[in-house]
């Protein structure tokens, strides 16, 4: 790769923050570093320089550059297509990246193509200009992506498992169609939990109990017994309403004859599991998926080259309210066993589903 043309690039989009000639020749030769080229009637218009970390699934944009004699020829989202691929290539399934809040035709670009802002370090450029920290999930093109069950996205923020038994319900049942009120309807039958701030979300008892009333065949895998998510409140009185509902909901699932298996599911019985036409709500650590160390439930409904497929109800929503697009992704097996647990107990829960003799 030419490092001259490189650097020369380098000087004519950037005024200051550019990369040594040091430094670029260090990350062309690195390891955990990979440079991307387009070339326009075989001149140099664009690089993108990628990093990776060492145990990590999330890469950095850490350098886009375009050449002005290549302007308005798209130059910038291929490079940013291609990075992407690249990303995917060695396992990564986040690409981050900062900008200069001042860039607007970047910051259009990466809006463009998907990336959400998820944070500010302000002053962060030698002109001290703020940077804006953008984030994308990675989705490779899976079959069974563009063959997903229906997607209904949580309208609070605590309704997750409620979204997930709705897309459930429309997997097992395709003329299924609730409405607006639905999704409270069946947090109003599935929960116990208490939040400190307001309404609370719901057990694995809670979930099965509804499911099954709702004429399909689930089963609890879940590391212990319970109860569960106690030390999400503060309160006494609030812990104690919980063991007590909890208790009463296990008592409903017992008389209902839903299997509850105190041992989660492994990869391979998950696997097994999906290739014999189930789905599973899945408990998954929330920090990874929303940001906040809360317990979060994901509807997963396949895999496919080693890749969980799932859907995440807490989708991206307009000033209305509705879901921008679905949250619908595939996570490498390992990455999607190391997020589905929460707490300091580890706990691990899954909800597998198959349809019921009605569907």
């Amino acid at each position: 790769m030419d490092l001259e043309a490189l650097l020369g690039l380098e000087h004519e989009a950037f005024s200051s923050d550019r990369i040594s000639r040091r430094a670029m020749r260090r990350l062309l030769d690195a390891a955990n570093a990979t440079v991307l080229v387009a070339e326009v009637d075989d001149k140099l218009a664009g690089y993108a320089l990628v990093l990776f970390r060492r145990g990590s699934t999330t890469a950095r944009l850490y350098s886009i550059a375009v050449a002005r004699h290549a302007a308005g020829r798209r130059v910038g989202a291929t490079l940013l297509a291609a990075v992407e691929q690249a990303a995917m290539a060695r396992g990564a399934t986040r690409l981050r990246l900062e900008v200069n809040a001042a860039n607007d035709p970047a910051v259009r670009l990466y809006r463009k193509a998907g990336y959400r802002l998820f944070g500010r370090h302000a002053q962060y450029y030698e002109d001290k200009g703020d940077a804006l920290r953008f984030e994308k999930r990675l989705v490779p093109d899976l079959r069974g992506l563009r063959d997903a069950p229906p997607y209904f996205h949580q309208t609070t923020d605590f309704t997750c498992g409620p979204a997930c038994m709705m897309m459930a319900l429309a997997w097992a049942d395709p003329s299924f169609r609730p409405g607006p009120a639905y999704e409270l309807k069946l947090w109003r039958e599935a929960t116990t939990i208490f939040m400190t701030t307001g309404p609370g979300g719901c057990d694995p008892y809670g979930l099965a109990v509804t499911l099954k009333r709702h004429g399909l065949e689930p089963q609890i895998h879940a590391s212990h017994g319970g109860p569960y998510f106690l030390d999400t409140v503060r309160s006494e009185d609030k812990r104690r309403v919980m063991r007590l509902a909890q208790d009463e909901l296990r008592r409903d699932a017992e008389a209902l004859n839903i299997p509850i298996h105190l041992a989660p599911l492994d990869e391979s019985a998950l696997m097994e599991a999906f290739d014999t036409d189930a789905v599973a709500i899945v408990l998954v650590s929330g920090y990874g998926m929303v940001r906040r160390n809360v317990p979060h439930w994901v509807f997963a409904f396949g895999c496919e080259r080693r890749y969980v497929l799932l859907h995440d109800p807490a989708a991206a929503t307009d000033a209305h309210g509705h879901a921008t697009a679905a949250e619908t992704y595939a996570l490498p097996l390992g990455e999607f066993s190391h997020f589905a647990r929460f707490g300091r107990d580890d706990l691990r829960v899954s909800i597998l589903i198959r349809k019921g003799f009605s569907q």
